[in-house]
């Protein structure tokens, strides 16, 4: 078992007027009570001003997670566009923090510290619910960015140290330990997963982001929808991929070109080492043309030309069963 702190900006937004606010502010489907679903959230011109989780805790009661450093740009924009009285918006990150917990053990140390039912029949994927973790009351929501079985436990900022030790006795059987950015990076580019200020800007679009996955087409109006449709008849220019890349003693990293030949087709996003698959990964954007064949590719890492392919799937768990497990 693995955990890090769930350093994420969260924002809480009741009223009566909440679900058909958040209906046009998200370009995706909302969840039903006790639930979570990812959503982007686009400007009017289609592209990303968000990947969000909508975890959704009551009928008129939703919490909003996204990127931390976003705070101020997130709370601008949800007031420029213009919830109405029977809508609250509350940015409370630093009055909620938390941990992600994940691995194969993960389930049992919740449950060493719960009386609730956390199996998988009892805890879906992508469910959430309040519940007493050792002595303090958290939000539970089972989801991971490692790709592991995983939940993220939220409780009020000044309970987290409490949490953390409590954690920490808990796991101790079960190998828990702390990990690191880096960590979740290998983990996550073994997935396929995109962050945001890497994968996910302002520049990029739901379709060349692969997040048009998480866009509701058939529901109503939603901000950005024409030009997100729009490009959905046309295609994106570029898209998303990951790459295995042929390095030696270096990753790829951020900017990193890609050549096909003597023709720049793309750059990297993130890079690291695949440590479950053993082997060196990037994420990227590549020309719409390059994505789905069987070219060799070279990647600049430190300036030298390694050879790199464009992988059909995530290398590790393609159909995503431990996540689910």
């Amino acid at each position: 078992g693995a955990y890090e702190i769930a350093q994420y900006a969260r924002y809480e937004v009741t009223g009566s007027g909440a679900e058909a606010w958040l209906d046009r502010l998200l370009a995706g489907r909302l969840p039903d009570p006790g639930r979570i679903r990812l959503s982007p959230m686009l400007n009017e011109a289609g592209r990303l001003m968000g990947d969000l989780s909508v975890t959704r805790l009551g009928p008129d009661r939703f919490w909003l997670t996204g990127s931390y450093y976003l705070q101020g740009w997130h709370m601008r924009w949800f007031d420029r566009c213009r919830p109405g009285a029977d809508v609250t918006i509350e940015n409370i990150t630093g009055e909620r923090m938390g941990f992600a917990v994940s691995g194969p053990a993960s389930r049992a140390i919740l449950a060493g510290l719960t009386d609730e039912d956390v199996s998988d029949e009892g805890f879906r994927f992508m469910a959430v619910r309040e519940m007493r973790v050792g002595s303090r009351t958290a939000v539970v929501g089972r989801l991971s960015l490692t790709g592991e079985l995983g939940y993220e436990i939220v409780v009020p900022a000044a309970d987290e140290l409490v949490l953390w030790h409590e954690l920490a006795e808990a796991g101790r059987t079960h190998g828990l330990r702390p990990v690191g950015d880096y960590a979740i990076d290998s983990l996550r580019l073994e997935k396929g997963y995109g962050i945001w200020n890497a994968e996910f800007t302002q520049r990029y679009t739901p379709g060349e982001s692969g997040l048009d996955r998480f866009v509701a087409w058939d529901k109503g109006s939603f901000v950005g929808r024409e030009a997100a449709l729009r490009e959905r008849e046309t295609g994106p220019e570029r898209r998303l991929v990951s790459l295995e890349v042929d390095a030696a003693d270096a990753e790829a990293s951020a900017d990193d070109g890609i050549w096909l030949g003597d023709r720049l087709v793309g750059s990297v996003t993130s890079g690291a080492y695949g440590h479950h698959v053993g082997s060196s990964l990037a994420l990227a954007y590549v020309d719409h043309d390059v994505v789905g064949s069987s070219l060799e590719l070279h990647v600049s890492v430190v300036g030298e030309s390694r050879p790199s392919r464009i992988l059909p799937e995530p290398p590790y768990d393609p159909d995503g069963h431990r996540i689910r497990s």
